[in-house]
């Protein structure tokens, strides 16, 4: 099994060792990312560590407890099965299923901000949080970081896709790197696909209706985190360009200690009758999850990714991102048999979106990535006509502005 690869830029400069894939440029598409060996379906093709990730703030505020750096889920199992199913007194079985290490949680000496271990606070406090900790001001309202966090989450309800606090951890990382060169230069790369202004006001959450929403996110940033070696990022040009970057660009985090423990059940070897009794347990619990809490399960958050986000979109992809390791750590892996020389494609879509028609798709993926599709699948129902669902021609009624 591949080990994750830390993809944060090294204060040297040095270039990743990439093994299995090679990022190669296309004069129409831009980055690709090709497999330089064949793999099977479902092996791992390569894990990654993200450039930055944070998690979603109402996630947070919702008490889905998650270490600040890597996103591990912190709740044990039983904690987590009790909250979302509303359940106070449910007792899990085979508590040895449980991953979560409690007597390695810490925090941050000033803030209080959670921890999973103490390598994450250390690596968190060396990348970014020196200049984010608000210390004793953690509870103060009028806090600029905290006014920030505030009013992102009255403009970005729930289902999150972003967070603002991804901007500031950027900004942050480039306040304390010794190497400011190569991490600006890193993430430049990013933004380098969307600094056309007439394709970022398509951009769903950038359209003029969102523009006094912005410039109060941008106020508010240049009044935290302002300086002047940096002046681009706080242009209100350089802002939309970030905030259309992460927009572009991140990659969903999800993480959960009950899937774990799901997961490690499932391993058990135990007798027919004990197995048929742990998994109505399970699917009974789901039940009253999805009764309580809906689909929101997990701690949920977002990341940039260097070689994730070198993988174009198709409908019909032939990888898929998972986060089998609990916290912000990558794994793609094959969802068929791939031979060397061939693309790695993604969805950008979830697994709802992704069976909608192709008049729907081209529309999600224009208002979130700014591109039209031309896959196999988009090319093959190219000669179809356009089948829409009532919902769907509704959400085009809403949205008629943003076709063009």
């Amino acid at each position: 099994m591949a080990a994750p690869m830390d993809t944060t830029p090294h204060e040297s400069g040095a270039p990743m060792d990439i093994t299995g894939v090679k990022i190669v440029q296309d004069p129409i598409k831009g980055k690709c990312l090709n497999a330089t060996r064949s793999f099977k379906e479902g092996e791992i093709i390569f894990r990654e560590k993200p450039i930055v990730s944070c998690q979603f703030l109402w996630n947070a505020m919702y008490k889905y407890t998650a270490c600040d750096h890597c996103m591990r889920s912190m709740e044990t199992a039983e904690a987590m099965s009790r909250r979302l199913a509303n359940t106070p007194s449910l007792v899990l079985p085979f508590p040895q299923c449980c991953a979560v290490r409690q007597e390695e949680h810490v925090t941050c000496p000033h803030c209080q901000v959670v921890y999973c271990s103490e390598s994450c606070r250390q690596e968190g406090w060396n990348k970014y949080h020196r200049v984010l900790c608000l210390g004793p001001s953690v509870n103060d309202l009028e806090h600029p970081i905290n006014k920030l966090a505030e009013t992102w989450r009255n403009i970005h309800y729930p289902p999150e896709t972003a967070s603002i606090m991804m901007i500031a951890r950027m900004i942050a990382m480039v306040k304390q790197t010794a190497d400011r060169d190569s991490l600006l230069q890193t993430f430049s790369g990013f933004c380098q696909a969307t600094t056309d202004q007439e394709e970022l006001m398509s951009h769903k959450l950038l359209g003029a209706e969102f523009q006094d929403q912005l410039e109060l996110l941008r106020g508010l940033m240049v009044e935290a985190l302002y300086e002047e070696n940096l002046d681009q990022w706080f242009t209100p040009d350089g802002f939309r360009s970030m905030f259309a970057m992460i927009g572009r660009n991140g990659q969903g985090i999800g993480t959960s200690s009950l899937s774990v423990y799901v997961h490690n059940c499932d391993a058990l070897e135990l007798p027919s009758q004990d197995r048929e009794k742990l998994d109505a347990f399970i699917d009974q619990l789901y039940v009253d999850i999805e009764h309580e809490s809906g689909s929101f399960l997990n701690c949920e958050g977002s990341g940039l990714y260097s070689l994730q986000s070198c993988c174009n979109h198709s409908c019909e992809p032939n990888a898929e991102p998972a986060f089998d390791e609990s916290n912000y750590v990558l794994s793609m892996r094959a969802l068929r048999d791939i031979t060397q020389g061939e693309e790695l494609f993604i969805c950008y879509l979830d697994e709802c979106e992704r069976t909608r028609s192709k008049h729907s798709r081209q529309k999600l993926l224009r208002e979130n990535y700014l591109f039209s599709c031309t896959c196999e699948k988009c090319t093959r129902e190219a000669e179809e006509p356009d089948v829409t669902s009532s919902e769907e021609e509704e959400d085009d009624e809403d949205g008629e502005s943003d076709e063009h």
